[in-house]
């Protein structure tokens, strides 16, 4: 498991750094998520600014009118949780909020990208700013040790005609939210069904992508993060994860 996000100016596609690193893997039930309004974007006090994203989007559109604006969970941070004081087994926590495409598209891609972000070394508060939906992208090593990559459509609003893993996002409509709840008796379980769509939603995309049945899959072993987007993020997790494999007792 990785969580990465642009490390520079330079091209998004290549630029990144992990802000987490599992390489051997987490299972479902050290995965664990606090999804809440406050982890959301902060709208950016510079009102021209923030109108760009506007115009970034209309821009777009007008450009490409198949561009749907749908709903995404927000990267607001991560925590490890160690189970004690051995530090041996650990959770980790994703912090999850709310945003959508166009926001993404008129931040995360904007040409003033930088100009969103907070001089700050924490991750959070650099990017408080931005929109950061949670992508995910899976790994999908055959039988014979082949690696599974696509090619983007030219025809969409994110590196068209890069290749790339099979991958998108979790959607929060899928387990029925279009918004946040109030009463915070609701927010345990709720959590726990965004913790498990972060594994579903990667599983439906490998289906919807490959055609490789849900059946002929193993067990999930990460989730990654991209912002702007960090297509060669995935294959450095893929280098982490082979080397410790080796280390693994047969």
């Amino acid at each position: 498991m990785a969580v990465a996000a642009a490390a520079s100016a330079a091209d998004p596609g290549t630029a990144f750094k992990l802000l987490l690193s599992c390489p051997a893997g987490l299972p479902r039930s050290r995965v664990l998520v606090k999804f809440g309004q406050s982890f959301d974007r902060i709208p950016h006090p510079d009102a021209a600014l923030e109108e760009s994203i506007s115009e970034i989007w209309n821009q777009r559109l007008q450009r490409n009118p198949s561009l749907y604006n749908g709903t995404k969970f927000r990267y607001g941070g991560n925590a490890v949780q160690y189970k004690d004081d051995s530090k041996q087994e650990y959770h980790v926590s994703l912090r999850l909020g709310l945003t959508d495409y166009r926001t993404f598209v008129g931040t995360n891609l904007n040409p003033l990208w930088e100009k969103f972000l907070v001089p700050s070394e924490d991750d959070p508060v650099r990017c408080q700013h931005m929109s950061n939906p949670l992508g995910n992208g899976a790994i999908v090593e055959t039988s014979d040790r082949k690696i599974i990559v696509l090619q983007r459509s030219h025809n969409v609003g994110e590196f068209p005609g890069y290749y790339v893993f099979p991958g998108g996002h979790s959607e929060p409509q899928e387990i029925g939210i279009v918004g946040h709840q109030t009463a915070e008796e609701n927010l345990a379980p709720l959590s726990e069904r965004v913790s498990q769509e972060m594994f579903e939603g990667i599983i439906r995309e490998v289906v919807e992508e490959t055609g490789v049945p849900a059946s002929s899959l193993e067990e999930l072993r990460g989730m990654s993060q991209r912002m702007p987007g960090c297509h060669n993020g995935g294959f450095a997790l893929y280098e982490l994860m082979r080397k410790e494999f080796v280390k693994m007792p047969s």
